[in-house]
């Protein structure tokens, strides 16, 4: 019988979808939803006490699905992100712990054992799947990225809306598997890794402590930016001297290498320091979104233990995939990686990285190779459709769409930096799916002629 309710639903769906007509934000809310099987439901309580961006306080939480009772205990929360904190709706990290209120890994929705999350709020990405889509873009790829669960939320009896609950970026073996690097380990091949270093905004400023500066300008024509490493893992509090100068070192070699006169030889060339499928992977991401943020903003780098240096995971692409009214992060026929053309004197450049890679013919050919590949599987038109398709049946058969805008009314008004204002969120969804396919276009010829 539930299988029968269930597939009504669906077919009731499909019926909507294909018969939808222009209307006002009021009545796109109230008339173009079915109900379905609800979203996850993750409640929050903290007895009152108000959440900080730090330090983490203490939290009851509670996740249920259908009754069904998944998680019943202990978080300490605190509001996560940076530009992301001026929108009313505000995303959250926390950490599940146990009844002595000590950090507890577990698994939720089917993901490994951990005890860091994070509920992120897509609030100017209105179509609330931009991250989504891209994580599992990437995962498909066989990339590591950020699980993720659409889940409602919630928070001291105020229900907040749709929320993306997803894996904190971290190392782990489950998430970036690499060594865990202990102060002792100062010498020898024992100093060659793990580390995670970041291009990002600092969480205060750039110090000598946490951070160190690339020797290379940028291919900006105002001549005036540098582009900043930050130390993750370990971080400014637990990385020794030696690790610090090893990896700092590492990454000063290897720009070298790329700026020098033979950067495209296999031994004393950039070759010896990254892994140049990985990199190319990575890049083709960041363009597949055009992510006015990719290549110097929340963007990761990781070096193993006696490996190459790799890129990624990627994260955060709210502003991707059209919305951004700035740096052309709108069009869907520019190079994110050419952005310092288009924004010079950024504070956060791109690194020279990309358009030198470009001029090697023989990673030019790797990159085409690529695109042609993934074209066929993973990029292809049908199956970045199917994941869209699938993500909006989700979101509206189960009701959620209409208590996310109705507790934040933004359909039709513009927020900061939308590039795109929908009338009503089936708006918001042709608006991504033909942004997508305009850029496929584009980059299917543009790649072709590199």
């Amino acid at each position: 019988m539930r299988f029968r309710i269930n597939f009504i639903y669906f077919l009731f769906a499909i019926i909507f979808f294909s018969c939808k007509k222009e209307s006002s934000q009021d009545s796109s809310l109230s008339n173009e939803f079915v109900n379905g099987d609800p979203l996850p439901q993750v409640i929050i309580s903290t007895n009152g006490v108000q959440i900080l961006d730090e330090p983490k306080i203490d939290a009851k939480m509670k996740i249920s699905l259908n009754d069904e009772e998944l998680f019943n205990g202990n978080i300490a929360i605190e509001i996560r992100g940076k530009s992301s904190q001026m929108f009313p709706k505000k995303q959250y990290g926390f950490e599940t712990r146990d009844e002595e209120n000590e950090d507890m890994d577990i698994s939720l929705f089917d993901m490994p054992e951990e005890e860091d999350w994070i509920l992120q709020a897509p609030y100017s990405d209105k179509s609330l799947i931009r991250n989504a889509l891209i994580y599992d873009i990437s995962r498909e790829l066989g990339r590591y990225a950020s699980r993720v669960k659409f889940v409602e939320l919630t928070l001291n009896d105020v229900n907040d809306g749709v929320y993306v609950f997803m894996e904190k970026i971290k190392r782990d073996k489950n998430r970036i598997d690499i060594n865990k690097l202990k102060k002792s380990e100062i010498t020898g091949e024992d100093l060659t890794g793990g580390y995670i270093i970041k291009i990002d905004k600092p969480d205060d400023e750039y110090t000598p402590l946490n951070s160190f500066t690339s020797e290379h300008a940028p291919y900006d024509p105002s001549g005036n930016s540098s582009v900043k490493f930050l130390y993750d893992t370990p971080d400014e509090e637990d990385i020794t001297i030696e690790q610090r100068e090893y990896i700092s070192s590492y990454i000063k070699d290897f720009e070298n290498a790329l700026a020098g006169e033979n950067f495209r030889d296999p031994v004393l060339g950039y070759n010896s320091y990254i892994d140049t499928d990985d990199f190319i992977d990575f890049f083709l991401l960041n363009e597949l979104g055009n992510n006015v943020d990719g290549f110097r903003i929340s963007t990761w780098m990781v070096k193993d233990k006696n490996e190459k240096l790799k890129m990624g995971p990627i994260w955060d692409f709210n502003l991707a995939f059209g919305n951004a009214d700035y740096c052309s992060g709108g069009e869907s026929n520019v190079w994110a990686y050419r952005l310092n053309e288009r924004c010079p004197g950024g504070y956060w450049p791109i690194p020279f990285w990309w358009e030198r890679l470009l001029q090697d013919p023989e990673y030019v050919s790797k990159v085409k190779s690529r695109w042609k590949e993934l074209r066929g599987t993973v990029f292809s038109s049908s199956n970045v459709n199917r994941m869209i398709d699938d993500y909006e049946l989700i979101l509206i058969s189960s009701g959620s769409i209409k208590r996310n805008f109705e507790r934040w009314p933004v359909l039709g008004t513009y927020v900061w930096p939308n590039n795109y204002i929908g009338s009503d969120y089936s708006d918001e969804m042709k608006f991504i799916r033909n942004w997508i396919t305009e850029r496929m276009s584009w980059l299917d010829s543009n790649i072709n002629s590199l």
